[in-house]
């Protein structure tokens, strides 16, 4: 048996490249792929602090999240991947003003290499009650 899933695609979040979907719905949740710092309307990452970069990754998500008929309060489930562990506290720094308690269980690691050379990535899992309109 075949569940159904949606794509999700915000104009107000960076177009994806055409091997993933900005978000899927299925069931309940709406899964997003990683975000990185970068700016919708240009396609540049965002020049500055990790700081700077993780508050447009937290936009770009709430972006996609309103587009999948919910938002950053109904977020279960972080994964965020830096490049340097150094930087995890800046990153929460920024983090912790998109959520409030229950804060959403988390996981952060380090890794290698992210794409266009940024420092830090962002992905979620939150619930979501209607399948959105918006299909790619």
């Amino acid at each position: 048996m075949s569940i159904p899933k949606t794509a999700v695609k915000s104009p107000h979040a960076p177009a994806p490249p055409p091997f993933l979907s900005q978000a899927i719905v299925m069931g309940d949740y709406v899964f997003c792929s990683g975000q990185i710092g970068s700016d919708p309307k240009t396609g540049t990452l965002v020049q500055g602090s990790i700081q700077d970069r993780t508050t447009q990754i937290m936009s770009n998500l709430s972006a996609v999240l309103e587009s999948a008929g919910t938002s950053l309060r109904n977020v279960v489930k972080c994964n965020i991947f830096l490049t340097s562990m150094s930087d995890f506290g800046a990153v929460n720094e920024v983090y912790m003003t998109f959520f409030s308690a229950p804060m959403p269980a988390r996981t952060c690691v380090c890794v290698k290499e992210l794409p266009m050379g940024t420092d830090v990535e962002i992905e979620c899992i939150a619930g979501v009650r209607n399948v959105p309109e918006q299909k790619l």
